[in-house]
């Protein structure tokens, strides 16, 4: 076994601190973002973190010299999606947070992430869910992977490396309505993973006393060589103009069977244009 493979892996999971889905979101009536008062990791991410775990624990664990590090970037608040990654078990996290990072889109967001990466790492494997539950753009992973310079494989739903001579090389699974198919790729290499990939775990008594010993690092742009020019609302590509509260649901259409309710419901759906 080479060298790299013996050093153990290093593996990066993305994680993000998103609006409870339980609640109503609401948008900030100052700068039209998103209020993250009521947040919690992203349901999406927890898929990621158990593919890590799960590799690592098929070669060799921790004993083995391997390790994952949970990565965030967003407000004094976003540290909890890394803690609750500490509890189900990564080994230790890394927070970005930054005035100035308000209002990043997802090209800001990747410029910000990419130069996090760069700075805790290096990582033979970086790991991400296939959106995030509050933008759902599934935009970040590919830009990512571009600004890294890794190669990427989208949507993997199911994972495995081998170790070899050379390094590692991850093997990954991609269903589609009509095939599967399987992409190799040497590491270090970024991949997505849809919500198909696992089941979750979650966090024990054992895993969340354990996780008050890890260490969280806490940094800020300057510390990872970025402006504030180039992220927040001046580094995005994209900007939102406007918003407003989704209108209440209209009251629904009752037809009572008086004989004619199935040309009716034919009608009704005809003139929704769902016929």
């Amino acid at each position: 076994m080479d060298e790299a493979t013996a050093s153990g892996l290093r593996i990066a999971v993305l994680v993000k601190h998103v609006p409870d889905a339980q609640f109503d979101r609401h948008i900030s009536g100052d700068d039209l973002t998103t209020v993250r008062s009521e947040s919690i990791l992203s349901e999406l991410d927890e898929y990621a973190l158990e593919a890590a775990l799960q590799l690592v624990e098929a070669h060799g664990g921790a004993a083995a010299g391997h390790r994952i590090t949970a990565i965030t970037m967003g407000p004094a608040a976003a540290v909890n999606a890394v803690k609750k990654s500490l509890q189900i078990g990564a080994d230790d996290g890394v927070h970005l947070t930054d005035e100035a990072l308000t209002g990043s889109d997802a090209s800001a967001t990747s410029r910000a992430l990419a130069a996090l990466v760069q700075h805790a790492g290096p990582f033979d494997l970086v790991l991400t869910g296939m959106a995030s539950t509050d933008g759902e753009t599934s935009l970040v992973p590919a830009q990512l992977a571009e600004r890294l310079g890794l190669p990427q494989v989208t949507f993997a739903a199911s994972l495995d490396l081998t170790p070899g001579d050379g390094g590692w090389t991850l093997a990954a699974r991609r269903d589609s309505d009509t095939y599967a198919e399987t992409i190799e790729a040497p590491l270090p290499a970024l991949v997505s993973v849809t919500d198909q990939i696992n089941d979750p775990r979650y966090p024990n008594f054992k895993g969340i006393m354990a996780a008050k010993k890890k260490q969280i690092q806490v940094l800020s742009l300057a510390d990872i060589g970025l402006s504030p020019e180039e992220v927040g609302f001046a580094g995005s590509w994209t900007t939102v103009e406007a918003a407003a509260p989704r209108p209440p649901r209209s009251q629904g259409i009752v037809i009572t069977d008086e004989g004619d309710a199935g040309i009716r419901l034919v009608d009704f759906l005809a003139g929704q244009k769902l016929l």
